[in-house]
């Protein structure tokens, strides 16, 4: 828990994490009420209240303790007489100093909060340029954010439905919970979802909303007009909206029975190769921290590029903006990717810290 909170976990940790949350709602709980007065960052209030705050600190650490490591300590050793006592006694003695520490350390924290902002409604998660995170929600649904995204949420999923906003790109993968739809928002349009898992790519300065479906079923709707139907998505599909379609068409539900030149300048939607693993199919390949781009403007690339490696890219020259290129990227520095795209593509490029210069070589 302690390396997950602090992001300093593996992904194979991360996932034994997430495996043991998802089969115990009590631990998950606690977890949720650490994840949150670990990120916290308000500022100091002088109502805040230290007598709550160690109360609820205490009670969430000592539940973890008692549940997880104390039940380690009387099964995990079989040894008889003084040296089991022994070495049963420095465990314990050990795991209570590490919940003393811990203690300590978000009690520090939760005194830059109140007891109503660790309760507080919305919640934020968060991934920067340079990097993807992955969180459990509330209901027990995992979400992975692409660089440069946020997810808003009530963070008790008290309503009638489970409401996200969204500003970037997401996977998710949906527990089933068919009194409590889940809707994400992004960009003008809804996206309605009882249980599956979809990617959605909607950032500030595209053009348009992609939703790809892998399982389950959604259904997608212009936004503030939600009673209407404008797209049942089924698996392997990619729905493709234009975002000022979404947010500007009068009607975008009556054009369903119309024919379909009609509904496709609003919308299309393609077909995803349901012949490739998950891993290797290009729209949940950031997912697997692969980059890929096919047939993307170098402008185009030139934005997935700022938010995977937390650069800035000027253009010395307009040629280079529209050419075309194709490939991926995974494990290479941002000086073996531009060694790369120097060796495919007629460009020069000269990267100056976080700043890359980039110009046509023709």
């Amino acid at each position: 828990m302690a390396r997950t909170l602090n992001g300093e976990a593996t992904d194979q940790q991360q996932d034994e994490l997430f495996e043991i949350l998802s089969r115990d709602e009590e631990l998950k709980q606690q977890y949720e009420i650490l994840r949150r007065i670990w990120a916290d960052k308000t500022p100091a209030n002088p109502e805040y209240d230290p007598i709550s705050g160690h109360t609820i600190v205490h009670k969430a650490i000592s539940k973890i303790i008692t549940r997880a490591e104390l039940e380690r300590i009387s099964s995990g050793y079989e040894l008889t007489g003084k040296r089991s006592f022994i070495r049963k006694r420095r465990v314990l003695i050990g795991s209570i100093a590490f919940a003393v520490i811990a203690i300590f350390i978000l009690i520090w924290k939760y005194q830059f909060s109140t007891s109503a902002d660790v309760l507080e409604k919305e919640e934020t998660i968060a991934a920067q340029n340079g990097s993807r995170t992955r969180a459990m929600l509330p209901d027990g649904s995992t979400v992975w954010l692409n660089a440069g995204s946020k997810l808003y949420y009530d963070g008790e999923f008290s309503g009638t439905n489970r409401e996200v906003s969204l500003e970037g790109e997401a996977f998710f993968d949906v527990v089933k919970k068919t009194d409590h739809p889940f809707i994400v928002h992004t960009s003008g349009i809804d996206i309605k979802v009882l249980g599956t898992a979809f990617n959605v790519k909607s950032y500030p300065e595209d053009k348009t909303v992609e939703t790809t479906l892998y399982r389950g079923q959604v259904e997608v709707f212009r936004h503030e007009d939600s009673a209407k139907t404008v797209v049942d998505l089924k698996p392997n599909e990619k729905l493709i909206w234009l975002k000022q379609a979404a947010i500007e068409t009068v009607s975008l539900s009556e054009k369903r029975n119309q024919p379909q030149q009609e509904a496709s300048a609003a919308y299309t939607i393609a077909y995803i190769d349901s012949t490739k693993k998950e891993n290797e199919r290009i729209e949940t390949a950031w997912v697997y921290s692969r980059l890929e781009f096919r047939e993307d403007s170098f402008e185009e690339l030139a934005k997935k590029i700022e938010r995977w490696y937390n650069v800035t890219i000027v253009f010395t020259d307009e040629k280079v903006r529209q050419l075309k290129v194709t490939g991926s990227f995974e494990k290479e520095t941002i000086e073996q990717a531009f060694v790369a795209l120097k060796t495919g593509f007629p460009i020069n490029y000269k990267i100056n810290n976080h700043e890359i210069l980039v110009g046509s070589s023709e």
